[in-house]
């Protein structure tokens, strides 16, 4: 019986014995197992955190790159809503400007218009004028008298062979015929401004020639002189048109150098202008 207790006793811590060994080697092996994926937990979890600091860093870099572009997108709305308020009052400015500009510009081509009108007018006038002439002093074109339309103003031209003996002022009966028919015209031109010129040749004055004339620039103006005399004749002429001007011998058409020279140059030039105060007012508001 004893023997039995012993052999019972002893496979019982036998048994216990290798269950207790294989309890151990399975827990150690758990524990050792767990404490690797503690340290794998461990570590990764450092990780974690190394990474989600730089993630934070970079979440933070990235928001300050955002605030200041945020702050640079603001700033270049107001720039850009200034400009366009800038650019909308130049533009206006400017529009303004060229509207003014056109306007000043139509007032200027319809003074011009008038102005052109009133040139074209006053050349139909001249011309009007000069053939009037023409026909009251055809008989004596060809007798050294000429009449022509040039420069804005109508030229009657007189050789002295009409008007005076040589070496007078004195009018010949002819010559007083000829400027009696040109009073005739001019008095139905109210408007004409009438400047009569004496010319004469470059021969000098030798002795004493009637009332003491030395010299061509006395001859020429009393020649002129002669003229008007006898166009005041004219009770319609108006005498404030009337102007009369000795030039001598300084205002020649031909050569002094001929006879034939010579008697072109002693001659009397009546210059028929429009009186220009209207036209010369407008040119000056330009």
């Amino acid at each position: 019986m004893l023997k039995k207790i012993i052999v019972l006793s002893s496979l019982s811590l036998v048994f216990t014995s290798c269950v207790s060994r294989r309890l151990y080697n399975e827990l150690d092996a758990k524990y050792k197992a767990c404490a690797q994926d503690l340290e794998r937990l461990s570590t990764e979890n450092e990780e974690n955190k190394a990474s989600a600091f730089d993630l934070g860093g970079k979440n933070q870099s990235l928001k300050d790159q955002l605030d200041k572009m945020t702050a640079e997108r603001d700033r270049l709305s107001v720039e850009y809503n200034q400009l366009s308020k800038n650019s909308d009052a130049a533009i206006q400015a400017e529009i303004d400007r060229l509207n003014n500009l056109k306007k000043e510009l139509d007032g200027k081509s319809s003074r011009v218009a008038e102005l052109e009108n009133m040139l074209d007018a006053q050349n139909k006038s001249l011309r009007k004028l000069k053939d009037a002439l023409s026909k009251a002093l055809f008989e004596f074109e060809g007798k050294g008298l000429t009449v022509e339309q040039k420069n804005g103003k109508v030229y009657v031209s007189m050789e002295n062979k009409l008007l005076f003996p040589s070496g007078s002022w004195a009018v010949s009966s002819s010559g007083r015929a000829a400027v009696e028919q040109l009073g005739s015209v001019l008095a139905q031109n109210p408007e004409i401004s009438i400047l009569i010129e004496g010319h004469t040749d470059n021969d000098k004055i030798v002795g004493n020639l009637g009332g003491g004339i030395t010299n061509n620039w006395d001859l020429s103006t009393k020649r002129a002189t002669a003229i008007v005399n006898i166009l005041e004749e004219n009770s319609r002429i108006d005498k404030k048109n009337l102007t009369a001007a000795g030039r001598s011998e300084f205002s020649p058409i031909a050569t002094n150098s001929s006879n034939e020279g010579k008697a072109k140059n002693r001659r009397i030039e009546v210059i028929l202008t429009p009186k220009l105060d209207e036209i010369s007012k407008m040119l000056n508001d330009f």
